[in-house]
């Protein structure tokens, strides 16, 4: 994996501590788009599962998310989509 990818997992983990964790770099299907990087990492798919999530309505999950990779977000990755859950659903 790349640079960013490796920063997306790393503070993903550091700021949840999660149970269950996926990113996929999705930037493949995007290119020739808007925001689309010549070799990849500007789209990106997460699934994350964390008992920070508990009780957290799923809007506030994905803030909680957006805030933690602002930096990515702010430059070189252009698309986010998140799935955030709680243990025991999805």
């Amino acid at each position: 994996m790349g640079a960013i990818f490796d920063a997306i997992r790393d503070k993903l983990e550091t700021a949840f501590e999660p149970t269950r964790l996926e990113i996929v770099d999705d930037s493949a299907r995007h290119a020739g788009h808007a925001g689309a990087r010549d070799g990849g990492e500007s789209h990106f798919n997460v699934t994350i599962e964390s008992p920070a999530f508990a009780g957290t309505p799923r809007v506030a999950r994905q803030r909680m998310v957006y805030r933690a990779l602002a930096e990515e977000l702010a430059g070189p990755v252009h698309a986010l989509s998140v799935k955030a859950l709680a243990p025991g659903e999805g």
